[in-house]
């Protein structure tokens, strides 16, 4: 919370005037405490009363405000119903007011002449116009006024809030009576700070996020507000990047060969952007500092190439290389990779998975204790207490946003030097790239390989699903294979699950007899998934029938057919992925989305993969359309949790965030200067605990 002069925020909420007992604990509930933490509650939206509507002038469906008084009004109960009608008038004309919910209360409160302003919708009752629960200010009582005149804040309200009877009308007279009493709000950022920022001040920005009379006033609040939380977090990422610059390790040297006779067995060229990410990890790993990078590439860039590439210079120089994949279905595709490189060079790969018993899982452990593993692959099974590795000097993490930082800390303390490199086929949009990876460096993988082919992209509804089949039918034929994939969302996975297999069953019997069918979802054992896996691999499937497990992992150059049904359940970076899975050899591929959604939301969003393949695009879209929650496949933004800051719209904001937060840290890595003395104070208080959660020790 913001550092403020006066010992009033400190108080208790329930001390608070129209607060108490009752209402605190509900408020409590919000994380609301202190008077402090009632300014940090912001609305969640604002309408504008400054504007006054006379009665004769109302339309329906409208929201509007009426200034007029209470002609007649009655307080009615019917068996275990109640309500409150009432006939309000200005000098144009009359209209009627109507509450069901709180009738009891409001009927006690208002009566004949009141001098109210109101707002609500206006809709039509017995060919009169109607507003059905208006809020409400009585002119004429001696009492603070805080729903007119003014642009209004619409706070978000709880079940919990309500049952105490705390409405908007009335959280707006509490926190009104708040900021009424509270005194000058210091601020973290000095009067030089926000000049050259363009920012107001933190006592203006509180104090107008709450109750203004002007939007240009309410825009710079939110500004500044935004600003505070992208800056703290940017704050952090900074003194984690200065912790890591100014740690030492050993470098390694410049060993080529092995590096050199891998580049010159592949039957492929590297691309400009590969060659580039390569000598930028290398000039990283061989200086004084540890490395703290990530690979960020599209879907097919040859991420995977480049990790072999680097993980040959760090074995040349005796030390042991480790890959942490997310699935097991993952980390046995980059096993073969890696197999396939080093198995000619004498270098020996292992790979462990939590699914490994028994006498096989003791001799990988003999193996990688005694460095005679370099290459060692694995599942969450690699940070386990019994992985100990002899001279670990390098941890590449394959997708790390699916890992928890804590579960990346654990391996990365296993090592002797604590390189890291991450690398993602998600295609991160530039605000949350800054804003989950802010401490480390990024190399950009932005092109496809040479000669990669079109990967053709269509929509189809499922009364086109037989020709198709037929069309599958006609590529199996010339020896090619296909995916065809069922949606497998977690709040309906067991029913996802049943018509996934369903279909499979169908598939198999009534439309491709004569072919060879697979099946895979998550909940197939390791062993059998495996097996699937390398059937396919190896040409004994025709057809994959699968849920998004299939997303990550497969890398069959042979595989040009990828049918995607239900495709509107998809997010659009998903559905790239899933497209990402075919186009990987030399043919002409297929992906085509099956859905008979006709909303214009769902038909537009379909329509861009149609257009473009450029996964950094897509993901751009991807993140205006379903927010950072659930860009990841998660309900939540990691360990960030924003009350005002937006990561879809604040991109110019966390930049200039950013910006600041690194160049104090340059300037003054400590914080010590008097010009940042609140900023520590602050940084200390709130930050610093999560600090040490991403800080390798």
């Amino acid at each position: 919370m913001e550092v403020l002069p006066s010992e009033k925020v400190k108080i208790p909420i329930q001390f608070l005037k129209g607060v108490g007992p009752k209402r605190a604990k509900a408020l409590e509930l919000l994380n609301i405490q202190t008077v402090e933490d009632l300014l940090y509650y912001f609305p969640r939206r604002h309408v504008d009363r400054t504007i006054t509507h006379t009665i004769d002038s109302l339309t329906l469906d409208h929201e509007v405000n009426v200034i007029g008084r209470i002609k007649s009004i009655r307080y009615v109960k019917r068996f275990k119903k109640s309500y409150v009608i009432a006939n309000f008038a200005d000098h144009t004309g009359s209209m009627t007011l109507m509450w069901f919910n709180a009738a009891e209360y409001i009927g006690q409160s208002l009566k004949e002449n009141d001098l109210l302003a109101i707002h609500g919708k206006v809709t039509s009752y017995q060919n009169k116009f109607q507003i059905v629960h208006p809020e409400y200010d009585k002119l004429n009582a001696n009492e603070i006024t805080v729903n007119t005149g003014l642009i209004i804040p619409i706070y978000p309200l709880t079940e919990d809030l309500k049952k105490v009877g705390l409405d908007s009308r009335n959280l707006r007279k509490i926190i009104a009576n708040c900021i009424k009493d509270v005194e000058q709000i210091d601020d973290f950022l000095t009067q030089e700070y926000r000049d050259s920022l363009g920012l107001c001040s933190l006592d203006f920005a509180l104090r107008n996020i709450h109750f203004t009379k002007n939007l240009d006033h309410l825009n710079s609040a939110i500004t500044r507000l935004k600003f505070d939380e992208h800056f703290f977090i940017q704050l952090l990422f900074a003194t984690r990047k200065k912790q890591i610059q100014n740690s030492t390790c050993l470098p390694l040297e410049k060993k080529l060969t092995i590096l050199n006779k891998i580049t010159n067995s592949l039957t492929f060229e590297l691309t400009s952007a590969q060659r580039n990410s390569i000598n930028e990890i290398i000039e990283d790993l061989c200086t004084s500092h540890p490395m703290n990078r990530m690979i960020q590439g599209d879907v097919g860039s040859g991420k995977t190439i480049v990790a072999c590439l680097i993980s040959a210079l760090v074995v040349e120089n005796d030390y042991q290389v480790a890959i942490m994949a997310p699935t097991d279905l993952l980390a046995n595709q980059i096993f073969r990779n890696f197999e396939k490189y080093f198995s000619s060079l004498k270098i020996n790969c292992s790979i462990i998975l939590g699914s490994q018993k028994g006498q096989t899982k003791k001799e990988i452990l003999k193996k990688i204790a005694s460095g005679e593993s370099s290459i060692i692959v694995g599942t969450h099974a690699l940070f386990q207490k019994n992985v100990t590795f002899k001279n670990l000097g390098l941890t590449i993490i394959d997708e790390q946003h699916r890992f928890g930082v804590n579960q990346r800390e654990k391996l990365i303390k296993k090592s002797k030097i604590p390189n890291l490199l991450s690398m993602t086929a998600t295609p991160i949009p530039r605000t949350l790239a800054i804003t989950y990876n802010g401490d480390m460096d990024i190399s950009l993988i932005d092109e496809l390989p040479k000669n990669r082919p079109d990967i053709f992209t269509t929509k189809i509804q499922t009364t086109d699903l037989p020709v198709t089949y037929d069309f599958i039918k006609g590529k199996i034929k010339k020896g090619e294979q296909a995916i065809i994939v069922y949606p497998l969302i977690e709040e309906t996975e067991k029913s996802d699950l049943k018509a996934a297999t369903e279909s499979y069953e169908k598939l198999k019997k009534q439309f491709f007899s004569n072919y060879n069918v697979g099946l895979l979802h998550g909940k197939i054992n390791n062993e059998d998934k495996n097996q699937t896996m390398l059937d396919f691999l190896d040409g004994k499937i025709d057809i994959l029938v699968s849920t998004t497990v299939v997303e990550v992992g497969i890398d069959n150059p042979n595989a040009t057919i990828m049918l995607i049904n239900n495709a509107e359940r998809f997010g659009l970076s998903q559905l790239h992925q899933l497209r990402g899975r075919v186009g990987r050899g030399k043919k002409e591929s297929h992906c085509i989305l099956c859905s008979d959604s006709f909303s214009d939301k769902s038909n537009n969003r379909l329509d861009i993969l149609t257009k473009t393949r450029n996964g950094f695009l897509i993901a751009d879209e991807d993140l205006k359309i379903r927010g950072p929650g659930e860009f990841f496949g998660e309900k939540q933004s990691g360990f960030i949790k924003y009350r005002i800051a937006d990561l879809v719209t604040d991109g110019p904001i966390i930049r200039e965030a950013r910006k600041f937060a690194f160049q104090i840290i340059d300037n003054d890595s400590k914080l010590l200067s008097p010009d940042n003395n609140l900023i520590k104070k602050k940084f200390e208080k709130d930050y610093l605990n999560l600090f040490l959660k991403i800080t390798v020790n």
